[in-house]
């Protein structure tokens, strides 16, 4: 085995307090700490082998450490030590809000639409302009101190050729609409980033690099691969991580095990150490999992999350692949968004249900030395036009006068205040809104706090 492959292979235990103390944690030798809107090198986890380091105990930061904190403050202040508490007091109070959305997908007609759009707004490059489609979500993305995106295909140079199904290859324009809505980072590692190879990666990235994107779930180097991706949001140290379940017909190449990271707790675990290690205070996993167009997690998922939640300090977990909405659950004390849908996508048979997505939102603040995190959601459609259908004599049937004309991304709540929508506009903006709703709440989590970010409107 190579010196240089050797830390692929080095068994991390996760032995920690969840909580850093007040003196600074980044290594002397790091500095991958981007603050929000800035460019950072992409960056990430290591991919190493299956197994799991060996289990750490069970942390105590989520229920048991408040009330060990507040021991050892009250014995500190009986002993006349008051200074280190007074340094964790400062740190209390500290808040950021995380907007995360589902996966991003370019099939035909969604690139044909931003073509159509290009011609009416003379914007956009190489005929291509995402941006009306995108639009509707831009005032919530925008809004948040961390938006998160899922950019699941591989990006193709600016004029094509592109390819849908089973191998991505989609406008890299999209990753300067992504940028222009308020996302600030994407998740790279799904079951399609290896569709087109190591130059389809390198190129993905390089476009998000050109757009302003921080990235993390696939690399160009091996150093690359080892660099946590760390972002300063409002002075606080925020990791992101990405993995992935698998990648469909194509497998790691040999002499790249670091190419794009892939499920595992031990590797999940040997992330987190790492960007602990590089001075993260909050670590987010973005998580490629799961069954296509199961609203239910799979039980393979629930037991997994049950592994993160107990075996990691990992904070939130947001889930992907599902392409329809599914449940979140807090589970010892870690919020799991089981799958966020789709942000945008237009499958050959849409069902309503691959429309329909989430933009889940999480305000994140710290209370007696603990991260505590409060959920909220966001509904959010697709309008898709109907496809042209045929009469009898071979004509082409006239559609209904509110018939959706243009591939539109709507904020429901924001939608359902328009004065103007038919009665079927607003019976399918409610739908979407309920059933996105009923979905996120049926494992119980409304109980812990989950609400919608913007009530229902009337």
């Amino acid at each position: 085995m190579s010196e240089e492959l050797s830390w692929l292979y080095q068994d991390i235990p996760v032995n920690r307090p969840h909580v850093p103390s007040h003196r600074s944690l980044i290594a002397p030798h790091s500095g991958h700490v981007a603050p929000r809107g800035s460019l950072a090198a992409p960056s990430g986890s290591p991919v190493t082998p299956p197994g799991d380091p060996a289990t750490p105990p069970r942390r105590a930061g989520r229920r048991a450490l408040p009330s060990l904190l507040a021991t050892l403050a009250l014995a500190a202040s009986v002993a006349g030590c008051g200074a280190g508490a007074d340094s964790a007091d400062a740190k209390d109070g500290r808040t950021f809000t995380v907007a995360a959305a589902g996966d991003i997908l370019m099939h035909p007609q969604l690139i044909d639409q931003a073509r159509k759009d290009a011609r009416r707004t003379g914007k956009g490059a190489d005929g291509l302009d995402f941006d009306p489609m995108m639009a509707g979500v831009e005032p919530v993305i925008s809004r948040a101190d961390l938006a998160i995106c899922h950019m699941e295909p591989v990006l193709g140079t600016p004029k094509g050729p592109f390819a849908s199904f089973p191998d991505f290859l989609v406008p890299p324009q999209i990753a300067t609409t992504v940028k222009h809505i308020g996302y600030d980072t994407c998740s790279t590692a799904s079951n399609h980033t290896l569709d087109h190879g190591y130059a389809g990666v390198k190129r993905t990235l390089d476009t998000l690099d050109a757009a302003g994107l921080k990235h993390t779930g696939s690399f160009r180097t091996e150093k690359d691969a080892r660099t946590p991706l760390i972002m300063d949001v409002k002075g606080v140290k925020v990791a992101q991580l990405s993995f992935a379940f698998g990648f469909n017909a194509h497998e790691l190449p040999a002499d790249k095990p670091w190419l794009v990271n892939q499920n595992g707790l031990g590797r999940i675990r040997a992330a987190e150490k790492r960007a602990r290690a590089a001075g993260a205070e909050v670590v987010i996993l973005s998580i490629h999992w799961g069954r296509e167009h199961h609203p239910d997690p799979s039980a393979p998922q629930l037991a997994f999350a049950r592994e993160i939640a107990r075996k990691t300090g990992i904070d939130l977990v947001i889930g992907h692949h599902a392409h329809v909405v599914q449940p979140m659950e807090k589970v010892d004390g870690t919020w799991i968004a089981y799958g966020l849908g789709n942000q945008i996508a237009r499958h050959d048979v849409p069902t309503g249900l691959t429309e329909e997505g989430v933009i889940g939102w999480f305000t994140f603040t710290e209370r007696g030395g603990e991260w505590q995190v409060t959920p909220r959601y966001e509904p959010t459609l697709l309008e898709v036009p109907p496809d042209p259908e045929t009469t009898e004599d071979g004509s082409t049937a006239a559609g209904n006068a509110d018939d959706v004309k243009d591939y539109r991304l709507l904020d429901v709540a924001a939608a359902l205040r328009d004065k103007d929508l038919s009665d079927r506009q607003r019976a399918r903006l409610r739908l979407a809104f309920q059933r996105t709703e009923g979905t996120l709440l049926n494992r119980g989590a409304a109980g812990d706090g989950l609400a919608p970010l913007t009530p229902l409107p009337g």
